[in-house]
């Protein structure tokens, strides 16, 4: 008899260090790729696993992420028993938000009783990747466990980043800590580590049982890789890892936890390369989203001749969306969503501009995130200065990335 799953996704965590694109939203939220938000590439998982029973457990700033789930993924039938609903946080116990992973869950228990699941499979709705859950769920009952985690391999050096493991031959985990300031490589290699992808199967009555345990210990971070996981393996239960297989179906598997503006940046970068790593043009593994109905992008005047002072709109190595007028200005290397638009002899350089920017006359910008609805004056300079773009207020990152928030005064460009 086929278990029943149900799947939930975490979906509540501030995003503080994506700020100032977290200050209005949380972070599964953010675009992503010009047209997707970040949330979209767990659900299409879910989707394409044929995984239709899913909760969206929401906290932080989750107005921009509850009007995307309805507009976008508000296809399924109740009646014929799949769903994608949001919870939002009860406060059942107290008047505190969550406490963590496990608390989470433990908030929600009731709700997710009703289904009567057999599975639990929680995952994390902040991380860009492409993987069919199912093949992780005939992993875990094949081993008779009771609880299996994805992992990855990643550098050594990156181990205090991870819930790093040691696994024996079988793949059962002997040791699971928490962020390690070090660790010793896995069998193998010499420079790599295996790393939780923050994503596991439970057997649901056993896992709501140790979470009704956890739940009365003050000690507790209430957090599945600091406590409930150790917990699981020091008394004898069966803890496996599931190595990671990719739909991407590259060379190498990829993941990534987008949670600086810097690894941000360069996931999107990713997508515009000649051979991008991420393949969001695979027909087998489709990628969901919100499709508004827009034109089609639009690219207006064609004076002959080369350099920034020419009045010809051109996008060359770039993501354009639907509702787009590059209007005699050029843009390289950069991302547009939806209804951007780059006035003449604008020059818009390795840079991603969310929903409804509007980019002035003889505007140069280069290596920036601009939020949404932000309208920067004619002639206006980004990314050159950057002490002068520090002056005004806007966020500057380690490696030279500036970001605007989301509808910026025009005021504040002209200081």
């Amino acid at each position: 008899m086929r278990p029943r799953v149900v799947t939930v996704i975490l979906a509540g965590g501030r995003g503080t260090r994506l700020e100032p694109l977290t200050r209005d939203r949380a972070k599964p939220a953010v675009p992503f790729g010009g047209l997707y938000r970040i949330i979209d590439f767990t659900l299409s998982n879910c989707i394409n696993s044929n995984l239709r029973q899913v909760f969206i457990l929401t906290q932080y700033k989750a107005l921009s992420l509850h009007r995307h789930i309805a507009l976008a993924w508000d296809f399924l039938s109740r009646q014929l028993g799949d769903y994608i609903q949001i919870l939002p946080p009860q406060q059942l116990l107290d008047e505190t938000w969550y406490k963590g992973t496990a608390d989470a869950i433990y908030q929600n228990i009731y709700a997710l009783e009703q289904e009567e699941p057999d599975l639990l499979l929680i995952l994390a709705g902040d991380h860009i990747y492409k993987m069919d859950y199912s093949d992780m769920l005939r992993f875990h009952l094949d081993a008779a466990a009771d609880v299996t985690i994805g992992c990855i391999p990643v550098p050594v050096s990156e181990c205090r980043h991870f819930g790093i493991m040691e696994i024996d031959a079988q793949q059962r985990i002997q040791v699971f800590r928490e962020k390690p300031r070090e660790t010793k490589p896995m069998p193998g290699s010499t420079d790599r580590c295996l790393a939780s992808m923050g994503i596991y199967v439970f057997n649901a009555r056993l896992l709501f049982d140790i979470l009704c345990q956890d739940a009365l210990n003050k000690d507790s971070k209430h957090d599945f890789g600091q406590n409930i996981i150790p917990f699981m393996i020091e008394n004898g239960h069966r803890v496996f890892a599931y190595h990671f297989r990719d739909m991407n179906r590259k060379a190498e598997p990829y993941w990534r936890d987008v949670g600086t503006i810097d690894s941000y940046y360069q996931t999107n970068m990713d997508l515009i390369t000649v051979d991008p790593v991420l393949n969001l043009y695979d027909r087998d593994w489709p990628i969901r989203t919100y499709q508004p109905q827009l034109p089609p992008p639009k690219f207006v005047f064609g004076d002959h001749g080369l350099g920034p002072e020419v009045r010809r709109g051109e996008a060359i190595d770039s993501m354009v969306c639907s509702g787009c007028i590059i209007s005699g200005g050029h843009v390289y290397r950069s991302i547009l969503s939806p209804n951007v638009r780059v006035n003449s002899y604008a020059l818009v350089e390795d840079s991603i501009l969310f929903e409804g920017v509007d980019v002035g006359r003889h505007c140069r910008i280069r290596r920036a995130i601009i939020d949404k609805g932000v309208r920067i004056p004619p002639g206006t300079r980004l990314g050159y200065d950057l002490e002068h773009d520090r002056r005004r207020g806007f966020t500057v990152t380690e490696s030279g990335i500036v970001v605007i928030p989301r509808n910026e005064p025009s005021e504040t460009f002209l200081k």
